[in-house]
């Protein structure tokens, strides 16, 4: 009879980003990831969403390693939060690692233990023999991975694709995952759902430098400006070689393109000669056609490289008619208005914007159904999750298992704060974790969702404060009450309604006084009632009312 393990889920299941699961055996836990959520419209003032980490943090003296499976935001961008709650080595690839260092410096963090391992290792973590498995992806040397527990080989996918012409040549290592399969067997199977509703194969990343090599050949005078992820090395490589080929120098701009090249130069996964690189104050010193521009901004980040120079605000160079932007990336979801915008700035100052929906200069690292449905068919999983997706694409690859020929009661359906038993009985729920949202504005830190909620009354209904003046002992009103608005009505507007305000808030706190209740937040309470009801029945909105009580 084998130990249970439980495995539970912090975040990624039911949306794209906080990854973040824990595998836990005889009491003794390992973390799988723990990444950021990017802020959307109804997040007005955040900048990053966390996965909730406080069930770690109660048994922090139970973690015996955190695992990073690959570089991505959505993987190891709440690192920083979670060293500052848990003490525990964090094992990933060298270059999985240097990024996370990254957010550590940023969190004042020098003493994490970062373990760097090879494709293929093995290493002792806890109680599980845990195997780092190579897979191609969108950023350099991402794992899959195979803890060996008491209860089988747990297989986490990692996000991946499969791509025989990958720009590195490392390829996701299928035969051993079919080794494993046919020795041990894979008890549980935790895949990648991204392009679960997406039919046959993604395409290789390789025939993106081919249309990209299209497009610099096809505008020799013409300065080009490229955007993309600051992590795809492989896509930087692409265009640097295309750059390259047509006779153009390289510049870099942003902080994360210049960090993240330099340390993929380092590392030798990024090869670009030096003579093809100028600092980004020499621009004004080559042609149009001389110079190719690697940028941040693909996503529409507000402060970007790219977002700077689409609204006439970038100290590094000015678009002008003639310049070719080319997006070289698909929008996250929930970022299409921001890329948008930023691709109409562009427009508007006479650039010509190049993106997926117009040439072929994107693909998916993550596998369509056909890769999902091979990956079923080599591991022939006994049980199986989807992870890594929105509830749609969970649901669709759950089906996709079950075609494949995971018995129905095998394929589980999970959500964030969802947890579930291996035992020698089979696979079953087991219990919660908390897996609420942590939003982080600035350095103030999680602001709670109450704060969240009045942003977006404010946003949407704007405020009315009413100032009450009251003698501190009898209670009587010293002055008439002032009434003040901000993003309700305009000024036209709004002056019947004050003076009816006014008035009304008046005669409502004179039969409070009158009935005996002087109590600062009683009379808080009528000024707010009141106030709410006038403006409901007047103009059918729903304001911020802050009653501010003046005792004299």
């Amino acid at each position: 009879m084998g130990e249970p393990v439980r495995v539970a889920f912090l975040g990624g299941l039911g949306e794209i980003g906080r990854n973040c699961a824990l595998i836990e055996q005889s009491g003794r836990i390992v973390v799988l990831d723990c990444g950021v959520l990017f802020p959307n419209a109804e997040m007005p003032g955040v900048d990053l969403v966390l996965p909730d980490l406080s069930y770690l943090a109660e048994r922090r003296g139970d973690i015996d390693g955190i695992v990073l499976s690959h570089g991505h935001e959505d993987h190891i961008g709440a690192i920083g939060y979670l060293l500052r709650e848990v003490d525990a080595p964090v094992y990933g690839s060298a270059f999985t690692l240097s990024l996370a260092r990254n957010h550590l410096d940023e969190a004042s963090i020098s003493s994490a233990g970062l373990v760097a391992v090879k494709d293929g290792e093995r290493r002792t973590i806890g109680p599980f023999d845990v195997e780092f498995i190579p897979v191609t992806h969108s950023v350099p040397n991402g794992f899959a991975t195979a803890f060996h527990t008491a209860q089988g080989v747990v297989l986490h996918s990692g996000d991946f694709k499969l791509d025989l012409t990958p720009v590195d040549g490392r390829r996701t290592d299928l035969a051993r995952i079919g080794e494993i399969a046919s020795t041990t067997g894979v008890r549980l199977l935790l895949s990648d759902s991204t392009n679960a509703e997406e039919p046959g194969y993604t395409g290789s990343e390789r025939s993106v430098g081919e249309s990209l090599r299209r497009i610099f050949e096809s505008h020799p005078d013409r300065r080009i400006i490229a955007a993309c992820f600051a992590s795809h090395v492989h896509r930087i490589q692409q265009l640097a070689d295309a750059a390259v080929a047509s006779g153009r120098r390289i510049a870099l701009i942003g902080r994360s393109m210049l960090k993240n090249v330099s340390l993929a130069r380092e590392q030798g996964l990024l090869r670009v000669p030096d003579p093809s690189i100028v600092e980004s104050e020499s621009l004004d010193r080559l042609d149009p056609g001389e110079l190719c521009i690697l940028s941040t901004g693909s996503q529409g980040e507000p402060m970007s490289a790219l977002a700077l120079m689409a609204s006439g605000e970038s100290r590094y160079l000015e678009i002008t008619d003639g310049d070719v932007v080319v997006l070289s990336s698909h929008a996250i979801p929930g970022n299409e208005w921001a890329v948008a915008k930023v691709m109409d700035g562009l427009a508007r100052r006479g650039a010509e914007v190049i993106h997926a929906a117009v040439a072929h200069v994107h693909e998916s690292g993550h596998g369509r159904q056909g890769e999902l449905a091979t990956l079923l068919s080599i591991a022939r999983p006994d049980c199986f999750v989807p992870v890594h997706g929105e509830y749609r694409h969970l649901l669709r690859h759950s089906r996709l298992a079950i075609e494949m020929g995971v018995a129905p009661s095998k394929a589980l359906l999970c959500e964030d704060g969802d947890a579930i038993a291996l035992t020698d009985g089979g696979i079953d729920f087991d219990g919660e974790v908390p897996a609420s949202y942590v939003f982080v504005d600035g350095i103030a830190g999680d602001i709670g969702t109450g704060v969240l909620r009045d942003r977006r009354v404010l946003a949407e209904e704007g405020v009315v404060v009413v100032v009450v003046t009251v003698d501190r002992r009898s209670g009587e009103l010293l002055a008439r009450p002032e009434v003040v608005s901000r993003g309700f009505l305009d000024a036209a507007g709004q002056e019947d309604l004050t003076a009816e305000a006014r008035s009304a808030v008046e005669k409502a706190i004179e039969v409070a006084i009158g009935e005996g209740h002087t109590e600062p937040d009683a009379l808080r309470r009528v000024v707010r009632r009141t106030i709410g009801r006038l403006v409901n029945e007047r103009t059918r909105r729903r304001p911020m009312i802050v009653p501010v009580l003046v005792e004299a």
